[in-house]
């Protein structure tokens, strides 16, 4: 088994791709090992001294790690645990634990509204924030403004506010007038 890794815009952030798939459908987020139990994978990525954060997508396995260790020390251990867990023939997920779809379910009087900034941020948005190992999803709207949940390697990349303003508000006030602002929220 080869596993590719790839830099992300997130400097405490990398992108492993194992040459498979790792989740059918949808996300799973652990910004720290609380609930790493519910996939043997991430379990398996946490037991590396100096991981941080865990982000399973698609077709890629995003690692965020401590500010206390350099990535030349951890990455084989990482490199190790993934390609252990693959070999071992567990599943990713626990049996009956199941990954996000990512959006927040919203039936208000806006959600013609909210089912447009669903469509734009799943067809232009998502794609293009997943090939830099992480996740934006839609976790609100009210009064014109939308919060977005950024996982894996937007969650305190540096460049996230930029990209939040100058890409995603631009593109969804282009094409939706109701939306005025967009802000990032903690889940």
């Amino acid at each position: 088994m080869f596993i590719q890794t790839e830099s992300t815009p997130n400097p405490a952030t990398l992108k492993f791709l194992p040459g498979q798939t790792v989740l059918e459908a949808g996300t799973a987020d652990f910004p720290d090992a609380v609930g790493k139990d519910v996939s043997p994978l991430a379990a398996r990525v946490f037991s590396v001294d100096g991981v941080k954060g865990v982000f399973l997508g698609n077709d890629f396995v995003t690692v965020t790690k401590t500010d206390a260790v350099e990535w030349d020390h951890i990455k084989p251990a990482i490199l190790g645990a993934i390609m252990e867990h693959f070999q071992s023939g567990q599943p990713v997920m626990a049996e009956g634990a199941e990954a996000s779809s990512g959006h927040t379910e919203n039936d208000g009087p806006d959600s013609a509204i909210v089912n447009q900034i669903k469509v734009l941020l799943d067809t232009r948005v998502r794609p293009a924030v997943a090939q830099d190992g992480g996740d934006i999803t839609f976790h609100g709207f009210e009064k014109g403004i939308v919060y977005l949940h950024m996982q894996g390697a937007c969650a305190g990349c540096p460049s996230s506010t930029l990209t939040l303003k100058m890409g995603i508000e631009n593109l969804l006030r282009h094409y939706i007038p109701e939306v005025t602002e967009v802000r990032p929220v903690a889940v």
